[in-house]
């Protein structure tokens, strides 16, 4: 994003196709965000309330452009690579991303934007594995990556970076929604695999730039159980290979019974008895999978179907 992007825009009630401008509703974008209540979810309420606004409407356009202007220059200093963004009412911003509870108005991104539009599945679970549920991580994405699934998963360290690796080592397609913004890498171990995933595949981020260069740490762990909403809402399904009762994957499970997405649940989940919460989704309708055919059935099963 070099330069000034435009692209058309969706207006759903009229055939005309109007211009963006891609730094201008980004800078706009940030500037909504400095305000100091503003939230993912305060931002899509005053969004909500005025339907088919863009940011910049919300913001004088000296404003907007002060901020464009510094973040653009913050990505290309830390990223040293092209990026770009997906704005909401734009073509290529994914529409299935509306059915969140507060759904994201803008995405930056590096790589291949079109894995979005392949078939994906979240692969997710927890940053402290057993060698159990990282082999089973393995498995279930090699079984994925045969029957022609891009992996979503975040990048955290775990189950996610198994997942990435595992679709990248059998020759899948594998998409990173992270937890901060483009330009930084969290765990550190995984600067190479990042780096790896924003060049040849698809790295994605909702994380404001300067809100996030501006808050501790403490107040930008919210951002991490924010991209396991997004997550669920660009996937098919969500399957959790191994998760504790204080997961933040479980947030993501209940954004995906939520936005009416699968929610598939490996049976060793529910073979550990000091876990609660498999069984209250499996009766919120969550799906109990014991092996790759169980899994492959339900990703295959029509939603209107019957069990």
């Amino acid at each position: 994003m070099d330069q000034p992007s435009f692209w058309s825009i969706r207006d759903e009630s009229s055939p005309i196709v109007h211009p963006i401008d891609g730094a201008l509703e980004m800078g706009a974008y940030e500037a909504l965000w400095s305000e100091k209540s503003a939230s993912f979810k305060r931002i899509a309420e005053r969004l909500a309330k005025q339907p088919g606004v863009r940011p910049s409407e919300l913001v004088p356009e000296s404003e907007a452009r002060d901020f464009a202007k510094r973040v653009l220059e913050k990505i290309r200093s830390r990223t040293g690579s092209p990026f770009n963004i997906r704005v909401n009412g734009e073509v290529e911003y994914p529409s299935r991303l509306r059915d969140a509870a507060e759904p994201v108005e803008l995405l930056y991104f590096q790589g291949h934007w079109d894995l979005v539009h392949t078939p994906s599945v979240a692969v997710v679970g927890t940053r402290k594995p057993t060698k159990e549920g990282l082999s089973r991580t393995r498995q279930i994405v090699r079984g994925l990556v045969r029957d022609g699934y891009t992996i979503v998963s975040g990048l955290a360290e775990g189950i996610d970076t198994a997942a990435h690796n595992a679709a990248i080592g059998y020759g899948g397609q594998t998409i990173a929604v992270i937890g901060t913004p483009l330009g930084h890498v969290y765990p550190k171990a995984n600067v190479d695999l990042q780096r790896l995933i924003a060049e040849e595949y698809l790295l994605i981020s909702q994380v404001p730039v300067e809100r996030y260069d501006q808050q501790s740490f403490r107040g930008n762990r919210f951002f991490f159980p924010e991209r396991n909403k997004t997550m669920a809402a660009l996937t098919k399904a969500t399957i959790i290979v191994e998760a504790g009762e204080t997961s933040g994957t479980l947030i993501q499970a209940r954004a995906a019974i939520q936005q009416g997405r699968k929610l598939l649940i490996l049976n060793s989940c529910f073979d550990r008895k000091d876990l609660t919460w498999p069984p209250k989704f499996e009766s919120k309708g969550a799906v109990r999978v014991r092996d790759y055919g169980d899994l492959r059935r339900e990703l295959d099963r029509n939603p209107s179907e019957n069990p």
